[in-house]
């Protein structure tokens, strides 16, 4: 029996922002679209927590829409 592909993520840095993440987990995007992305994807990250878009190191921030 074989993996099913699994969805990209990434955890965060030390005092890593939103910004610096997307740069990193996605560099061939704009920033800007990158992060709107970032926020679509991670809902619990954004619409949670205070205040939003507080990036701790144990959370899982996905880099790719859910897989179909």
């Amino acid at each position: 029996m074989s993996l099913s592909r699994q969805r990209r993520f990434v955890t965060p840095g030390p005092d890593e922002t939103v910004e610096e993440l997307a740069l990193r987990a996605m560099p061939d995007d704009p920033v800007p679209e990158a992060v709107d992305r970032i926020k679509s994807w991670n809902l619990h990250i954004f619409a949670m927590r205070r205040p939003p878009g507080l990036l701790l190191g144990s959370d899982v921030v996905f880099v790719e829409p859910p897989l179909s």
